[in-house]
């Protein structure tokens, strides 16, 4: 009977936070943040990172909540986003580790400069002309990244745009350097694998 009173004031709580209610939020985000904080640090071990993904969660359950759906409760929601987004990122550090490994391997290689190809100035210039050419927003975005270093939420709170709207200009810029680049990506690959082996 507890547990049926408890999920119906969540419930109620969760309604006023679809209907924009900031404090709604709050209140979630009090209750449970410390607790998914320590579920996400266990499978990771970095509890830097795992503050990062939680505050993602809560980014997420926030700019989504008309969309989000809650079976049993507020609390069965969040500990599975973050067990998935805890699982997700330990996918994808082994994909990188995987890479990585076997960019080393080919980096062992020894490689001669093909004759045709592309010196480094040449390709910095070619580069640099592929991202003065990107939508103003999507530039910014993309340098603000990928020169300046700055995550997703760091970038979104310094243009005071939501985090998903980084995202959505980030592809935007990728594609377009992607499209753009296409035809140096074997110049570019093998001047990235000489730098590694010198």
């Amino acid at each position: 009977m507890l547990t049926k009173k408890r999920n119906d004031e969540e419930q109620f709580i969760f309604s006023r936070m679809v209907e924009g209610d900031k404090k709604a939020f709050r209140f979630f985000f009090d209750k449970y943040y410390i607790d998914l904080c320590n579920l996400v640090n266990v499978y990771i071990h970095n509890e830097t990172m795992a503050e990062e993904i939680v505050q993602d969660i809560y980014i997420y359950f926030w700019e989504k909540k008309e969309n989000i759906q809650i079976e049993s409760s507020v609390k069965a929601y969040l500990l599975r986003a973050s067990k998935n987004k805890s699982l997700n990122h330990l996918r994808n550090e082994k994909t990188k580790r995987s890479i990585h490994e076997k960019l080393r391997e080919v980096a062992e290689t020894t490689y001669e400069m093909p004759s045709n190809l592309l010196d480094a100035r040449q390709l910095r210039e070619i580069i640099e002309n592929a991202v003065k050419s990107l939508p103003e927003k999507c530039r910014e975005i993309y340098q603000l990244a990928k020169v300046n270093g700055l995550s997703y939420k760091e970038i979104a709170e310094k243009l005071g745009v939501s985090v998903k709207t980084v995202d959505n200009q980030m592809g935007i810029a990728l594609k377009k350097l992607r499209e753009q680049l296409r035809p140096y990506y074997n110049d570019i690959f093998l001047l990235f694998l000489l730098w590694l082996v010198r």
